[in-house]
């Protein structure tokens, strides 16, 4: 082992941060001291870097847009203040709206979603033509476009004049919304299901749990621990679709906008929505990345299966 000292004289480690003689001292060596400022500088440097070329990648593309021929009549067509500040608050207002699907449909798009993937896992031939409804649901709906689904449930429930069932715009495209993500969402607890090894469950069975209690209480938790990100992603895809509630008539953010655009024959509404949901969406995709790279860490650590 090399005995390293420093400027007083006094001993350190090593270049491998071993203490002579067993010291509880630690004086990193020259060589150490050496590497850690060179990273801190190739880290500076690299940041610097960055930021230069993102500031000329802005200049470039600022001068691409404004130097465009139609830039003039762009800017007065989407990027008029004073329709924006017309429509920001009518914007906000509907907005609101668009925050209620969310937690109302997300609420009902995760217990259905998950009620789905049990019945697609459920095993024994007396539960066939349940796997086979369920398969057929998620199929479906998977592949029905979004926006079709809900013109057949906003305008084709009113059609049929049922008694007592709604016609409110507002519920029947949160029931559309509901279909179509618990069909995307069953798929996810199913594949977080059939992640678990059947070790688990065997294990739980031979405890003494029945195959209900080993499901409810070590299939279900590993598996929906496992599917949060994608689970948080959906989430957010479904928080830009409520806009699409919209085509019914429900005076949402999207529909409150065009009602402005269409009286002023301006964008500008368009362009305020749009950030509005933008600066709604970051947050709850940087919340999402966040605990896909917790998880990682955990994961590589051994934390969580």
């Amino acid at each position: 082992m090399t005995v390293v000292k420093d400027a007083s004289g006094r001993e350190g480690a090593d270049d491998n941060g071993d203490m002579p003689g067993g010291g509880d001292t630690y004086v990193p060596s020259q060589r150490r001291l050496e590497r850690e400022h060179h990273k801190r500088a190739r880290a500076r440097r690299a940041t610097a870097l960055a930021a230069v070329s993102t500031l000329v990648t802005a200049v470039v593309l600022y001068l691409v847009v404004v130097s465009a021929p139609g830039w003039e009549r762009t800017k007065e067509t989407f990027f008029d203040g004073h329709y924006a500040r017309e429509a920001f608050p009518k914007v906000l207002e509907g907005l609101w709206l668009n925050i209620r699907l969310l937690l109302i449909c997300g609420a009902l798009v995760l217990v259905l979603g998950m009620l789905i993937a049990i019945a697609r896992t459920l095993r024994g031939p007396v539960f066939f033509p349940l796997r086979v409804l369920a398969a057929a649901y998620t199929d479906f709906f998977r592949g029905l476009p979004l926006i079709i689904n809900l013109m057949i449930v906003v305008f084709g429930v009113p059609a049929l004049r049922l008694q007592g069932v709604t016609v409110d715009p507002v519920w029947l495209g949160g029931t559309a919304l509901t279909l179509t993500y618990s069909a995307y969402v069953a798929e996810v607890f199913r594949a977080g299901i059939e992640s678990v090894h059947p070790s688990q469950r065997a294990a739980a069975r031979s405890l003494g749990l029945t195959n209900r209690q080993a499901l409810r209480h070590v299939v279900l938790p590993q598996a929906v621990r496992r599917q949060v990100p994608p689970l948080l992603n959906d989430l957010v895809s479904l928080q830009k679709d409520t806009g699409l509630v919209s085509i019914g008539g429900a005076i949402d953010a999207v529909r409150a906008s065009d009602i402005i655009a269409q009286r002023a024959l301006n964008y500008t509404p368009y362009i305020v929505a749009g950030i509005v949901f933008v600066a709604l969406t970051i947050p709850m995709t940087r919340f999402t990345d966040w605990v896909t790279a917790r998880m990682d860490r955990q994961r590589a650590q051994g934390g969580t299966t």
